[in-house]
């Protein structure tokens, strides 16, 4: 029996027409990791180790390395200029540290009440050398429109919004119209950027990231009435930090809210809650998220951190309506 031959032109149609009916992305390529590191603090003992050759995030080195996306709180100035203001802690961090900063994430976030330490010209020096050393970066900028633009990011076809606020004192590090600083979490600004970050921005996945809540305490009505407004705005996940402690995870609405995931890298702290933190690893989507974890941390003498296997904390997926504990594994959601 003869094959049937088709036309040239007739093969050209049927593989253009297969092309175009593809989907535009498949389910594996369509997922992208994240970790988000609370306090990481360089000044002090974990600079001084850095000065040393050390690196105090060394022990989480395969941990960032298995994600899209690793981001941090720096909770110091990266700068040399500056002098300290008047409030009782100011943590400012020679430029060397930027190597093992940029080792180890994709971006910080600049929202948290120790950035503004040394003063404006230190803020802006540290802008500089961020923007030099390659490391992404928001939730502050040399004015409020910068500071609360979304550092948009995109992997695998997915496109991330990343917003960041502070919501803890001094105010006086707020960005202005002209002048340096952070984006303060004022709930109608916060939902409007939220919003222009799909309407705008094209994100498919908005992630705020907030300094917020009384230190070593659990999440505050503030917090939970600014962590669901945030949700109901369009936010898919809600993620902060800031009480040197972990507080509470929940579901609002269906989309996840951590409202602490502790320090990260930071010393001078007592043993206790205050030594112990997460890293908040999550996998999402174009619609969201699909599964998370928190990787328990311990933090040593000299505020260096490292995994607690020992310790079960919360982890889930979409579709959960209540948080699980888990035992800690290595493995990403």
């Amino acid at each position: 029996m003869r094959s049937l031959q088709l036309p040239r032109l007739s093969l050209r149609l049927i593989m253009l027409m297969a092309t175009v009916s593809m989907p535009m992305r498949s389910p594996a390529a369509a997922e992208v990791t994240l970790a988000f590191a609370g306090d990481v603090m360089l000044s002090d003992l974990p600079g001084a180790a850095i000065a040393a050759g050390r690196d105090p995030l060394a022990d989480f080195t395969d941990i960032f390395d298995s994600v899209d996306i690793a981001v941090a709180n720096l909770e110091c100035v990266v700068a040399t200029v500056g002098e300290p203001i008047d409030k009782p802690y100011t943590f400012r961090a020679h430029p060397q540290v930027l190597d093992v900063l940029a080792r180890h994430f994709s971006a910080v976030s600049l929202a948290n009440n120790h950035t503004g330490d040394f003063g404006h010209a230190a803020f802006l020096e540290q802008l500089e050398l961020l923007d030099k050393k390659g490391i992404d970066r928001f939730g502050g900028g040399r004015d409020c429109r910068e500071a609360r633009l979304p550092l948009l990011i995109e992997r695998h076809g997915v496109r991330i919004a990343l917003l960041g606020y502070n919501d803890f004192q001094p105010r006086e590090f707020e960005a202005g119209p002209t002048w340096p600083g952070v984006a303060w979490a004022v709930d109608e600004q916060v939902s409007a950027d939220i919003k222009a970050a799909r309407s705008e921005h094209r994100a498919d996945v908005v992630i705020p990231v907030v300094h917020w809540g009384w230190e070593y305490e659990p999440a505050n009505d503030r917090q939970k009435a600014l962590a669901r407004l945030m949700i109901e705005s369009g936010a898919d996940v809600v993620v902060g930090g800031h009480p040197h402690v972990t507080q509470e995870v929940e579901y609002h609405q269906g989309k996840l809210i951590v409202y602490s995931v502790g320090n990260c890298v930071f010393d001078g702290f007592d043993p206790g809650p205050s030594r112990q933190g997460w890293i908040f690893r999550l996998r999402v989507d174009p619609r969201g998220m699909v599964a998370w974890d928190t990787l328990p941390v311990k933090i040593d003498d000299e505020g260096t951190p490292h995994i607690d296997r020992d310790v079960a904390t919360p982890a889930g997926s979409r579709g959960d309506e209540t948080v699980t504990m888990r035992p800690a594994r290595l493995e990403a959601p």
